[in-house]
């Protein structure tokens, strides 16, 4: 499965050689994941098709792929908007987020060698700035980062793309979670999963993740209005 990357870090000529539907379901997919299209909020197709400056046929083929993700819902009226999440939503994907992204954990735990760890640790020191920066879109996009790299090395790609899922249904609410607490008040579990991981503790590893988790989801169901 694909990293979604900052813009800036992206190959101009891997994107070029894209049809113009999948470039546009990759940004439309890493615009709902950072939370720069906001929950709850309906947008046009034809505001989708101006923004991004593509023809009305490849937003639509995107627009269908993220409806089936569940990333999207269609509104009516030519509009589509990123779902609001109930406690009701956040309750079944603290379930199967720690269902599945624990085992990822366990599994990583077993494949990944001393230079993939200190690839993390260094993902989670730039995440550490980000954080004290405040910086919500740096921090969105390198927690992220982090947890693909970690997972990437759990030979389990079904695994994988069911937790890829998951992320873009919360994802776009974690921005809210940073509007309302600040980034120095979120949790961060990523030094505990890498001495997991260093000391090859599977289990130490699949706890912390789950911790990570329920931390997080919980903060969401915090910030996020009742419905």
């Amino acid at each position: 499965m694909d990293l979604i990357k900052n813009k800036a870090s992206t190959q101009p000529d891997d994107e070029e050689k894209r049809p113009a539907h999948e470039q546009v379901y990759r940004t439309l997919k890493s615009q709902i994941l950072f939370g720069d299209l906001v929950p709850g909020q309906p947008v046009t197709i034809q505001g989708l098709t101006d923004s991004l400056g593509v023809g009305m046929t490849p937003v639509r083929e995107a627009i269908r792929r993220l409806i089936s993700d569940g990333a999207l819902i269609f509104q009516g009226n030519r509009r589509v908007s990123v779902p609001l999440l109930s406690a009701n939503d956040i309750e079944q994907m603290i379930f199967a987020r720690i269902s599945i992204e624990t085992e990822l954990s366990r599994r990583t735990t077993r494949n990944i060698s001393s230079t993939e760890i200190d690839h993390l640790e260094k993902l989670d020191q730039r995440l550490d700035l980000m954080i004290t920066d405040g910086d919500v879109g740096g921090y969105l996009r390198l927690n992220h980062a982090f947890h693909q790299a970690l997972y990437s090395h759990a030979d389990a790609p079904i695994l994988v793309d069911l937790a890829e899922r998951l992320w873009l249904r919360f994802g776009p609410s974690l921005r809210i979670v940073c509007g309302r607490f600040g980034t120095q008040s979120l949790p961060d579990r990523h030094k505990d999963i890498i001495v997991a991981l260093r000391n090859k503790d599977a289990e130490k590893a699949a706890l912390a993740t789950a911790q990570d988790i329920e931390q997080g989801m919980g903060m969401m169901g915090d910030a996020l209005p009742s419905t």
